[in-house]
């Protein structure tokens, strides 16, 4: 019999790429996060949901920088409160009320990026440790200037203007522009991580004095970073600010947003791009319906701290990449556990006769022979 005819000598056969399921899995969030508004109606569901929208675009600001540099920033505070008070010290002035407020917030991550240079050229000149140090004294100096300035209201801050909307729909408009910044951030992190700068990113990471010595810009390429990460951060802050209706500083400055963003990248995949995703869509509804059912206002602090230590100790690489290694073994399991090999035409290939006193060749899958000599097929 005569062999099925194979293909042509020389010809290439382009394998065809099917939607792998991290995009389907992708595709079904966004749908979901789209028309979450439009299925669920009610003011706290939706109040909810705007919070999780905002630390979406927070944890994934910061993973930009913190997650792709190393460099673990405790002071993205510092973006989020000028953002907000910006926005209110320049309604205040510049008489703007209404829905024209919504103009000022573009302009709140420019002010957010403007303090992230000076922040940047002073808080990188050191090392990761070193740095966290300086990012958590910056901080302070932020909060204790938004208590004792006149122009930041002190200690009673300051109110948004009055927004006309009605109550039903009023979280609506702030949901889906919440939901804007978090998915050009995201979107954002996708192009850095897989752009050269994103490398050079991951290369200072990894190990910068080696980086260096390769020719990365080490700190032109990390002061980049943090003023990109400071921007969205900043936009927000703007955004909380007139959805909030008000900022004080213990709020607009608060240590707790520093450690939730932290956390919500942690828990996804410090470093990757749906990892922060993940976590704050976790993170942020579980503690707005804790701090909702609890009459302990501390508790949730509590939790939050403990979680932090548990995800540290117990989950470090995050649930994004665990998740992915769990999917590559299960794979190979299976693709080991499959059927014998097909041939040419399709159907299983026979055995080939062994010579006398040897076992066919590929039947072996143990010790061999009696003498102990494996056999041709075994698994080494």
């Amino acid at each position: 019999m005569t062999p099925a005819a194979g293909p042509a000598a020389g010809t290439r056969h382009w394998p065809v790429r099917r939607p792998g399921v991290g995009a389907s899995a992708a595709a079904v969030l966004v749908l979901a996060v789209v028309v979450f508004p439009l299925v669920i109606t009610g003011q706290v569901p939706t109040q909810i949901g705007v919070d999780a929208m905002l630390f979406v675009a927070a944890a994934v600001a910061w993973n930009i920088f913190s997650g792709y540099s190393g460099y673990i920033s405790l002071g993205h505070a510092v973006f989020f409160g000028s953002g907000a008070y910006f926005v209110g010290v320049a309604a205040q002035d510049w008489h703007v009320t209404g829905d024209t407020e919504f103009a000022l917030i573009p302009l709140a991550g420019l002010v957010a990026g403007l303090i992230a240079v000076p922040f940047g050229l002073i808080a990188l000149r050191v090392r990761r440790h070193t740095f966290v140090v300086v990012t958590i004294a910056v901080f302070f100096i932020f909060q204790l200037m938004a208590f004792n300035l006149s122009v930041t209201g002190g200690s009673v801050g300051i109110s948004a203007p009055f927004l006309s909307w009605a109550p039903e729909t009023y979280n609506d408009p702030f949901y889906y522009l919440a939901l804007i910044v978090a998915m050009g951030a995201t979107v954002l992190s996708w192009l850095i991580r897989g752009s050269r700068f994103g490398l050079q990113l991951r290369a200072i990471r990894d190990d910068e004095d080696r980086a260096r010595g390769l020719g990365v810009r080490t700190m032109r390429v990390k002061l980049t970073a943090f003023v990109i990460s400071g921007v969205l951060t900043g936009l927000v802050g703007g955004i909380w600010f007139l959805f909030i209706q008000q900022v004080v500083p213990q709020y607009g400055f608060d240590p707790l947003f520093d450690l939730s963003v932290a956390l919500m990248a942690f828990l996804g995949g410090l470093g990757t791009i749906w990892g922060p995703v993940i976590g704050a869509l976790i993170l942020e509804p579980g503690q707005q319906i804790l701090t909702l059912r609890s009459s302990n206002s501390y508790l949730s602090e509590i939790i939050w701290g403990a979680l932090f230590i548990l995800v540290i100790l117990f989950l470090p690489r995050g649930i994004i990449p665990v998740a992915q290694e769990k999917a590559r073994s299960w794979r190979a399991m299976r693709a080991r556990t499959r059927g014998p090999a097909t041939g040419p035409g399709g159907g299983a290939q026979p055995d080939r006769p062994g010579t006398a006193g040897q076992p066919a060749a590929g039947r072996g899958v143990g010790p061999g022979t009696e003498s102990g000599t494996p056999s041709a097929g075994s698994v080494r």
